[in-house]
């Protein structure tokens, strides 16, 4: 965190020594070492925090995105189905009736004969 050296520490506990004394310098240190503890537990639960509440703002994202992921494929799934049912609809009586009569329209037209009446060569053997 702070860059300090051996050197610097050892003027810091020279120049408390002379102005605190002898007397009150241990408890001086003592305050001083809880002060910086309650720090590095405040920062550590504020950071700990800040990155909980990041990793839920990623969640939330993510669940966004595979709702949409989602969302699309439920609409594609439901588009060929509808866009089939248009194009295979059932057939009613008067469009059958319609669609037989230009089958008929476009067959030419032949005289069957049933077939107790063809003469064949093998109804002629005697």
């Amino acid at each position: 965190m702070f860059d300090i050296g051996f050197a610097e520490l050892l003027i810091i506990a020279v120049v408390g020594l002379v102005v605190l004394g002898p007397e009150k310098l241990p408890v001086a240190i003592r305050t001083v070492g809880l002060w910086v503890s309650k720090a590095k537990r405040t920062l550590g639960s504020i950071q700990s925090e800040i990155s909980e509440e990041l990793r839920l703002d990623e969640m939330k994202r993510q669940i966004v995105m595979k709702q949409e992921e989602l969302d699309r494929e439920l609409d594609e799934m439901r588009r060929p189905s509808s866009e089939d049912s248009s194009t295979h609809a059932p057939k009613t009586a008067d469009t059958t009736a319609v669609e037989d009569k230009s089958d008929q329209a476009e067959k030419p037209q032949t005289s069957e004969v049933p077939p107790e009446q063809e003469n064949t060569k093998a109804d002629d053997r005697p």
